[in-house]
């Protein structure tokens, strides 16, 4: 065989060089975040300061429990420009779970549980824009949830979109072209009630007006 066919044999069978994957590590004390960062080296990531911040970075925030301190640093870091957030956490409950997933974070694991390996999958799937859990912290979580949906959302009428099914309704007809008169003889409403249901949408999510409501719940894919 020519040797300069050899060659590119030879090179075309290697894989590439998987990129370095940013991260920044929070901790709560010195100890801990260097035990995790010396856990981390060598295996495909790149350890960056409060300097290197920017949205390619994936967090590691290890807390003792999702207290106060721990959702706000989660909120800062977002807050900062980082969009991945992976928690490690020695306690957890139904209540931190559901914190940690309202402050931002798309992957948490038990402290007890977060060797290289599970750590470093974390990681990868938040650098790829997914999440994870464990499968019974993905149980508990759906859990909370659903309570939440039960318990406090449908009382008030509410979904998880913030909208009620009638505001659902009356933006998705306005979307369509229809004006308030028209809104209110398709859903049985007054005009009043109709331009009333626009006003609570738009003051609720501060929003400029009907045309910045319909183009929010458009965006959101809620109509």
């Amino acid at each position: 065989m020519d040797k300069g066919v050899l060659r590119m044999a030879l090179l075309g069978s290697q894989e590439p060089a998987r990129e370095r994957i940013p991260i920044y590590v929070s901790a709560c004390d010195p100890l801990s975040r260097d035990g995790v960062a010396s856990q981390l080296r060598g295996h495909g990531v790149e350890l960056v300061d409060e300097r290197g911040l920017n949205p390619d970075v994936v967090a590691v925030v290890v807390v003792d429990e999702m207290d106060d301190p721990a959702v706000g640093e989660i909120r800062s870091l977002r807050r900062r420009g980082v969009d991945h957030v992976v928690v490690v956490a020695t306690r957890l409950d139904d209540a931190g779970l559901l914190a940690a997933a309202e402050a931002g974070a798309c992957a948490v694991l038990r402290r007890a549980q977060a060797n290289p390996n599970s750590l470093l999958a974390s990681i990868r799937s938040a650098a790829a824009g997914e999440g994870s859990l464990p499968p019974d912290l993905l149980g508990r979580l759906l859990g909370q949830v659903g309570r939440l949906q039960r318990q406090v959302l449908a009382p008030r009428g509410l979904t998880f979109s913030g909208l009620t099914d009638r505001e659902v309704r009356v933006l998705r007809l306005l979307a369509e072209g229809f004006d308030t008169a028209e809104v209110g003889r398709q859903l049985f409403l007054s005009e009043r009630t109709v331009k009333n249901v626009v006003h609570d949408v738009t003051s609720r999510l501060n929003l400029r007006n009907r045309t910045h409501a319909v183009a929010y719940a458009l965006r959101q894919g809620l109509i």
